[in-house]
C-alpha cells in the first residue's frame, strides 16, 4: 500500500522480481541504521534481541545465518556475542556496510528464496526482512522453507512480518488514504490488504502467519509483537525522558507476548523450531 513497483516475472521455480530493482533503489536511499536507532526502532531492536538471546541461551560460537541482513545491525550484534555469522543481503550498498561493521562475518549478496548453502548448515536463521517484500503465499513459503533447509534439526528460525492492521491504520486512516485505496481495490470488504507485486511492502494477519508455519512443517516456540504501538506514537516516544523511555521498553517487553495485542503491533516475530 505504499510504493508502486514493476511486475514480477517468474522463471521455473525461481521468482525473478523486476520489483527487486525498485526494492534496491528504495534501500539505496533509505537509511535503515537511522530507523533502528530512532526510539521506535530501539524498541523493536531491544525486544527482538531479548528473544534472540533467549534462543541462544548463553551458547557461544553458534553458526547463524542472517537472511536479508540489511545494513548488518543484527549481524554485528551477534558477532559481538561470539557467534559465527553469515549475512545474506540483496542490496550491494548494504553488503558494503555490513562488511564495514563486522570483522569476521561471512557476507554474501543473495536472494532469500534461493540460498546458496548446503542443507543443515546453521544453528539459527534470522529472516527479518525478506518476507516484507514477497507478495504471494508461495514466495513467502519458499523463503521460509529455504531457511528451514539450511538450518540443522532442532535449530531455530526467527521470522519477522509486517502486520495487516499496521498498514490499514497508518496508511489508510492515519495518513488519509482510505478513499484512494478503496478506489484502487487495495482493501477487501473486511479490511484485508491485497498484497500484489505493485506494492513495495507486503502485510499479513495471524491466520496467514499460522498457515505458513504449518505448511513449512515448523513448530512454534513463541510469537511476539515486538514493537506494539510504537509506530503509532513516534512523536510521543520522542518526548519521553530517557528514564521514561527505558520504562516504555520494559513495558513493551512485558506485554509483547499477549495474544490480544499481537495484530496491533507493526512487526510480529515468529520464533520457530525445525
Amino acid at each position: 500500500m505504499k510504493k508502486s513497483i514493476k511486475k514480477v516475472e517468474y522463471k521455473g521455480n525461481k521468482c525473478y522480481h523486476k520489483a527487486m530493482e525498485e526494492l534496491i533503489k528504495y534501500y539505496n536511499k533509505f537509511n535503515e541504521d537511522k530507523r533502528l536507532v530512532s526510539r521506535h526502532g530501539q524498541v523493536e531492536f531491544a525486544v527482538t534481541n531479548k528473544y534472540i538471546e533467549e534462543i541462544i541461551a548463553g551458547r557461544k560460537e553458534l553458526s547463524i545465518i542472517d537472511i536479508g541482513a540489511g545494513t548488518g545491525r543484527y549481524t554485528a550484534y551477534l558477532e559481538s556475542l561470539g557467534h559465527n555469522v553469515t549475512a545474506v543481503e540483496l542490496v550491494n550498498k548494504n553488503v558494503s556496510q555490513i562488511k564495514m561493521k563486522t570483522k569476521n562475518a561471512v557476507v554474501k549478496q543473495g536472494n532469500a528464496i534461493d540460498l546458496k548453502f548446503k542443507d543443515n548448515t546453521f544453528d539459527v536463521a534470522l529472516l527479518f526482512g525478506p518476507v516484507y517484500h514477497l507478495f504471494s503465499f508461495e514466495d513467502k513459503l519458499k523463503a521460509i522453507t529455504e531457511a528451514k533447509r539450511v538450518v540443522k534439526k532442532g535449530g531455530h528460525i526467527l521470522i519477522s512480518y509486517l502486520t495487516n492492521e499496521y498498514a490499514v491504520i497508518t496508511y489508510a486512516f492515519k495518513e488519509g488514504n482510505l478513499q484512494k485505496v478503496l478506489k484502487e481495490g487495495k482493501l477487501t470488504e473486511d479490511f484485508v490488504v491485497k498484497n500484489t507485486p505493485e506494492d513495495l511492502f507486503s502485510y499479513d494477519r495471524l491466520e496467514n502467519i499460522n498457515e505458513l508455519k504449518d505448511k513449512a512443517g515448523l513448530k512454534r516456540y513463541k510469537i511476539v509483537g515486538v514493537d506494539g504501538a510504537t509506530d503509532y506514537m513516534r512523536k510521543e516516544l520522542n518526548k519521553l525522558s530517557d528514564d521514561d523511555f527505558k520504562m516504555f521498553i520494559k513495558y513493551q517487553m512485558s506485554i509483547c507476548e499477549r495474544p490480544e495485542l499481537l495484530g496491533a503491533s507493526s512487526h510480529i516475530l515468529d520464533i520457530l523450531e525445525k
